[in-house]
C-alpha cells in the first residue's frame, strides 16, 4: 500500500492561506499596525492634588464680609503670599473706587518680581459678580498680575486676568456661569486645579490640561456659546472694554471703562499655574 498523505484541518489550512497571501503582498502587510502611544499624562508635583483639594474646600461657617449697608465685600486671598484684601462695592454689580483699585493692584502684584500694574475695573466687577452669585466667602487667588515676557501678550500682563479657586464651588460650575457674562475669557485647568477669567472685547473659552508651571495643552471650546453670550450682553446694554493701552494711571483706567475697541488676543500665550 502507498503511504497515506496527512490532511490539514480546515481551520489550519485557512490560516496558512491568509499568511501566504500576506507574505505575497509584502513584509509590511504581514505585520499588524503598531498601536498608537497615548499622550503622556500631565506631570504634577507630589502632594499637589491634596493642595488643590484644600483650596476648593470651604471653611465651615465662614461667609463673605459685609460693608456698612450689608452688601458683601469682594474678598480676595492670595495662595502664594497669604495676603488678604476686602473691597467695598458701590453696587450689587460691582463698582470700585480709585483707592480700592490701587489696593487691588498691590494685592495682585507679581510675587516673583514684586511688580504691580493697574487692574482693569471691569475685571473686579466680573469676579465680584461671581462671588455674589455663588455666595462664596472669598476668592482664593492663584495668579493675578504677571510681568510680561518679551513679545508676550497675556491678559495677566495687562491687569485683565485672574486665576482663582472659589471654595465650595467646582471650577466647572464657576466657568459655566462666567461663560454667560459676555466679553470674557474663561479657561478651565482640570490638572492644575483652577479657573481663569479675564475681560476682553470678544469672548473665548478653552480647556487646558497642562500641569502647574508646564507648557500649555489648550483647546478652544464652545465657540458658538461665546458669540451668543456677547450678543446677549450687547442686548443688555453692556459694552466690551477698550483696547489695551500701556499706562499706570488708575484714574485713566476708570475713565476708559466701558469703551469699545479692537478685539484682544483670544488666549494667553504664557504658561499658567503656580
Amino acid at each position: 500500500m502507498g503511504r497515506k498523505v496527512p490532511t490539514l484541518r480546515p481551520a489550519v489550512a485557512a490560516m496558512m492561506l491568509v499568511t501566504a497571501a500576506a507574505l505575497a503582498a509584502g513584509p509590511s502587510a504581514a505585520l499588524p499596525p503598531k498601536p498608537k502611544k497615548p499622550p503622556p499624562a500631565p506631570q504634577v508635583p507630589k502632594g499637589y492634588a491634596a493642595s488643590v483639594k484644600a483650596w476648593h474646600t470651604a471653611t465651615p461657617g465662614k461667609t463673605a464680609p459685609l460693608d456698612g449697608s450689608g452688601r458683601p465685600r469682594l474678598a480676595l486671598y492670595a495662595l502664594n503670599t497669604q495676603d488678604r484684601v476686602e473691597l467695598d462695592a458701590e453696587t450689587a454689580r460691582g463698582g470700585f473706587t480709585t483707592e480700592s483699585l490701587e489696593r487691588a493692584a498691590r494685592f495682585l502684584r507679581d510675587p516673583r518680581t514684586g511688580n504691580s500694574f493697574p487692574v482693569e475695573p471691569k475685571l473686579l466687577d466680573t469676579v465680584y459678580q461671581l462671588q455674589v452669585h455663588f455666595g462664596a466667602a472669598e476668592l482664593r487667588v492663584v495668579s493675578g498680575y504677571r510681568t510680561p515676557k518679551p513679545g508676550g501678550h497675556s491678559n495677566h500682563g495687562r491687569g485683565r486676568a485672574l486665576d482663582f479657586v472659589m471654595p465650595g464651588v467646582t471650577d466647572e460650575d464657576v466657568a459655566k456661569f462666567a461663560r454667560e457674562m459676555g466679553f470674557v475669557g474663561v479657561g478651565t485647568y482640570p490638572t492644575s486645579g483652577f479657573v481663569h477669567v479675564d475681560v476682553r472685547d470678544r469672548s473665548y473659552f478653552w480647556v487646558d490640561t497642562s500641569g502647574p508651571g508646564r507648557s500649555r495643552r489648550e483647546r478652544g471650546v464652545l465657540g458658538e456659546l461665546a458669540a451668543k453670550s456677547d450678543a446677549a450682553a450687547r442686548e443688555r446694554g453692556e459694552r466690551s472694554i477698550g483696547p489695551f493701552v500701556i499706562g499706570t494711571n488708575v484714574d485713566s483706567a476708570l475713565a476708559s471703562r466701558g469703551h469699545d475697541g479692537d478685539p484682544t488676543s483670544e488666549s494667553d500665550d504664557e504658561d499658567e499655574g503656580m
